[in-house]
């Protein structure tokens, strides 16, 4: 099984066809780089994954975590995966050299996590630590940068995001940490926080917690909340490790799945000795945590895309071997051949439903992260606000769409294994297990549509949003007029046109005073637009996928047209059965799933706001 951990070659071809990275290495911030060292690295991270970090993943979710003493013991398996890890050099891959990093850009180490994902309980220990290095790395002080970035970039020391309290869960502003000013400068920190992912563990000498509070006296909601980094050693000043810091790991949760991530409840300062350090400005906690809670965002995305993945390669495995009834056509015979369950309709369409859910979402990952990397490079003002733009718009996507599709893929692909499925003989049940929480942590997927409708629609007087619809109706009239796609490029026009209507619809409401209704309906637009991105990269994809078909049938000397001899071409070829594949992805999602937009945008505007109007006693009685 540990071979079908992911589509290399739908990988290769939305990095090297789709989005050609290799250009990025023309710019001098990539120009070390080449295609060929990308491809390279892939191809180790392919290796690392498939025996390293795959068999760790059933022991480690029947093991668990476990706390001793006030210490937090991961799965044994994690220690010699982690030390390989960070060996690698995967934990600091897009870090600047001048920090201890590689300088990859951010779609390659985005590709690279697409191998190791599959397993989050145990990225999420080097992924939290990635993302709390770059917090110190962007806003810390010298002496920060100086005392904490070179272990955390080995490694060899851990990091989190502390944020969520019992009493305020999503609703940061109401949180009660308090930061108690001392004379020397630094902070005393009193307060519990809960549901700390990597919040402990025994793979690291340090951990690093960038903590949420409220200095004492400063104002109340997110206004009042400052950033402090609460180290569980106290560094010294000549980088030993001095005393225990004063808090205590009061449990870890029980979860459904991730049971190797060990998420934690915290008790800082039940001593009054809890040392913290002001990270950035007083008050400005909320902006400088959202940069690590946006990168986190496009990383739980990943989640949903690697569980979606592997789930399917897995289903499509499967239902290639398991034999069951006989083919459509000889039903009728009791004596006929059992066949593959591959050959069932209704297999082949829970298959393809999941393989074009599956590469749409791969591909707006990578476009996410190739964004960051456009705009990195990008010297002209307009240009990086364009990518910047696609950023801001799609993150809230990338999270909410991608975690709740990637569940429901989990879903269908323990449907494809029947009652198999079902029980812990296969990773079925565990790959769900594992991606449910997806939805809900770093902000939950309504909180995303509430942030894609509440203010991503409206960044930039509107600019961003319409600057990305009118990159997708670019791809729609490149294809406008190719005999093979011009029908799915009038569809996928549609399906913008009423993105863009809708968007219009909420601007009017929300003017009107109707502002219940964005509101209301806010995770339904976003599901939408998560369709309407979907069927425009599938699009996209298939046009490309249309000239390297053609390409091929040419040097064969076969008309593209006759499907007996193009059928005859792809059960010999496998570049042409990949790109014959992309074309039924594509054709299949835009005229089967693509629709659903037409009905929700019909639901939105008839302004029914039974949700709100239902009456609470009326729920159940």
């Amino acid at each position: 099984m540990a071979s079908f951990i992911l589509d290399e070659r739908d990988q290769r071809f939305i990095l090297n066809e789709l989005l050609e990275v290799g250009k990025l290495c023309e710019h001098p911030t990539y120009a070390d780089f080449s295609e060929d060292m990308f491809n390279m690295i892939l191809e180790e991270a392919q290796k690392f994954a498939t025996e390293e970090i795959f068999p760790t993943l059933t022991d480690s979710d029947k093991e668990g975590c476990s706390l001793e003493d006030g210490q937090v013991h991961v799965p044994k398996s994690f220690h010699r995966c982690y030390k390989l890890y960070c060996e690698g050099g995967w934990n600091a891959m897009s870090h600047p050299p001048e920090v201890g990093g590689q300088g990859l850009p951010i779609v390659i180490s985005t590709a690279a996590r697409d191998w190791f994902m599959h397993n989050f309980a145990f990225t999420s220990y080097p992924g939290l630590t990635e993302g709390a290095a770059h917090l110190i790395e962007v806003f810390g002080t010298e002496e920060q940068k100086k005392k904490y970035l070179p272990k955390m970039m080995t490694g060899e020391w851990g990091g989190t995001m502390a944020l969520t309290e019992p009493n305020a869960g999503s609703d940061v502003g109401n949180l009660s940490t308090k930061a108690i000013r001392q004379p020397d400068g630094t902070f005393k920190l009193q307060g519990t926080k809960i549901f700390i992912t990597a919040g402990d563990h025994d793979l690291v000498e340090n951990i690093i917690h960038p903590v949420l509070a409220r200095i004492e006296g400063d104002p109340p909601g997110t206004k009042g909340i400052s950033l402090f980094i609460v180290p569980k050693y106290i560094v010294n000043d000549d980088g030993t490790l001095g005393r225990r810091n004063d808090y205590e790991i009061a449990k870890i949760e029980e979860k459904m799945g991730i049971h190797g991530s060990a998420t934690c409840l915290i008790n800082f300062g039940d001593n009054n000795e809890c040392y913290a350090e002001l990270l950035g400005e007083e008050k400005q906690g909320m902006k400088i945590m959202f940069q690590m809670m946006n990168e986190a965002r496009i990383g739980v995305g990943m989640q949903g895309l690697t569980s979606a993945s592997i789930a399917y390669m897995h289903a499509l495995q499967y239902a290639k071997e398991r034999l069951q009834g006989s083919s459509i056509e000889h039903f009728k015979d009791p004596t006929a051949p059992r066949t593959p369950i591959i050959n069932h309709p209704d297999v082949r369409r829970m298959l393809l439903w999941m393989k074009s859910y599956v590469e749409a979402m791969r591909a707006l990952m990578y476009f996410a992260a190739y964004c960051v990397d456009k705009e990195r490079i990008t010297n002209a003002e307009v240009e990086r606000e364009k990518w910047h733009g696609f950023l801001e718009v799609l993150t809230p996507i990338c999270k909410a769409f991608c975690t709740d599709i990637g569940f429901r893929v989990c879903e269908t692909a323990i449907q494809v294994y029947g009652g198999y499925g079902y029980c812990s003989d296969y990773p079925m049940e565990q790959f769900l297990r594992d991606e449910k929480i997806a939805s809900i942590y770093e902000g939950t997927n309504g909180i995303q549509a509430l942030d894609l409708v509440g203010r991503k629609l409206g960044l930039n007087k509107g600019a961003y949003f319409m600057g990305l619809i009118g990159e997708m109706n670019s791809v729609v009239d490149r294809y406008k007029d190719n005999p093979h796609l011009k029908d799915l490029a009038h569809d996928v026009q549609a399906g913008i046109n009423t993105l863009a209507d809708v968007s219009m619809f909420f601007a009017t409401s929300a003017k009107s005073g109707k502002f219940l209704i964005p509101i209301s309906n806010a995770y339904p637009f976003l599901m939408m637009m998560g369709n309407v991105v979907s069927a425009w990269l599938l699009l996209w994809e298939a046009g490309i996928a249309t000239e390297k078909l053609d390409t091929i049938c040419s040097g064969k000397g076969i008309d593209p047209s006759d499907h007996a001899a193009l059928s005859g071409l792809v059960k010999e070829n496998k570049d042409a059965a990949f790109y014959s594949g992309k074309l039924a992805s594509a054709r299949y999602f835009i005229k089967n799933v693509l629709p659903e937009v037409d009905a929700t945008a019909k639901a939105i505007k008839s302004e029914d706001l039974t949700v709100m109007e239902i009456a609470e006693e009326s729920f159940a009685v």
